[in-house]
């Protein structure tokens, strides 16, 4: 492909699918509202990164603004679209559930009629393990998902739908791509791998809700962006999980942040979060099967680079600013 759309490419996948692409001598071009979610520190630190490279081009655009998108096609041959813009976090969803609204489902829906009205035939969005509430692991893609116990959830299952409407309607392309619980270096400061490294290394308490018993398909950033990239070629119109195929409780976790931090974590145990899931697990049966897709990073290998990561970058991202935990 000539150029690809991505979606939130200051963001933490957004940033990590770009940059693989560009790797590949692909042109990207990148848009991405640079909203204050998180502290901008990090996006800004990912984006410089991508401007790196002479096949970038960035707009700082608004999925929620179809006059921006509309701009952006026109300046641009685009033939595929990576959806990775969004609003996440289930906690802040309770808070301002309208945001995660317009964000996922509405932009999701202007980004789709960009594609109809510019004819470009591929659209890849971006889903969530968390759609999968109620449901026995492993969960594979045939589960029903109409019971979503968060707002961030329940948006992300509407964005599904509609992606499948213009795929009935208007024969596009659509590959939905379920993600487990990303982490790596240069995550987003709300996830308890980011959060949880950095309390450690200052010694301070880490907060965690539940008895940290509680599990999660942890898959690692770089595994991510090689499955979003697959899942650009034909398939008519798919869901796909891409996950780690192995959970992990949070405890396992924090004990592989102590080995390579070298200091002892304090934990600190609150109230488990209703909105949150007791345990993820991908099926990827299906992702082998469509994309000849699996996992590389162990979790021990992934915990380690992004401690490297956090220490090498200490200067800075000791300052970064961390909001309320999310486990997605």
């Amino acid at each position: 492909m000539k150029k690809i759309l991505v979606t939130g490419t200051a963001g933490f996948i957004g940033c990590k699918v770009a940059e693989k692409l560009l790797e590949k001598s692909i042109k990207v071009t990148g848009i991405d509202n640079l909203n204050n979610y998180y502290d901008k520190r990090l996006k800004e630190w990912r984006l410089e990164n991508l401007k790196k490279y002479s096949q970038f081009d960035f707009y700082q655009a608004d999925i929620e603004n179809i006059k921006d998108l509309r701009k952006v096609s026109q300046e641009n041959k685009i033939e595929a679209v990576i959806n990775l813009a969004a609003r996440a976090g289930v906690c802040y969803s309770m808070e301002n559930p309208f945001i995660y609204l317009s964000t996922n489902a509405v932009g999701n829906l202007n980004l789709l009629e960009m594609c109809r009205e510019f004819g470009i035939r591929k659209y890849i969005l971006a889903s969530s393990s968390s759609v999968y509430a109620g449901q026995k692991t492993p969960f594979s893609e045939d589960l029903p998902v109409n019971n979503p116990i968060s707002p961030y959830a329940a948006s992300k299952k509407s964005a599904e739908i509609m992606a499948h409407t213009y795929n009935y309607l208007y024969g596009i392309d659509i590959s939905i791509l379920r993600y487990f619980t990303v982490y790596g270096p240069a995550g987003r400061p709300d996830m308890s791998t980011f959060r949880f490294i950095k309390w450690i290394l200052e010694d301070k308490p880490i907060i965690i809700y539940g008895d940290g018993t509680q599990q999660r398909d942890f898959t690692y950033v770089d595994d991510i962006a090689e499955g979003t990239i697959k899942a650009l070629k034909p398939l008519g119109f798919e869901i796909i999980n891409l996950g780690n195929n192995h959970p992990y409780a949070l405890s396992e976790v924090i004990k592989l942040m102590e080995k390579y931090t070298g200091k002892m974590a304090i934990c600190k145990y609150e109230e488990f979060q209703k909105a949150d899931m007791k345990s993820t697990w991908a099926d990827i049966s299906k992702a082998r099967e469509l994309l000849d897709w699996q996992p590389k990073v162990i979790l021990e290998e992934g915990i380690k680079r992004t401690v490297d990561w956090m220490m090498g970058n200490w200067e800075w991202v000791k300052g970064i600013k961390i909001g309320e935990i999310n486990h997605r």
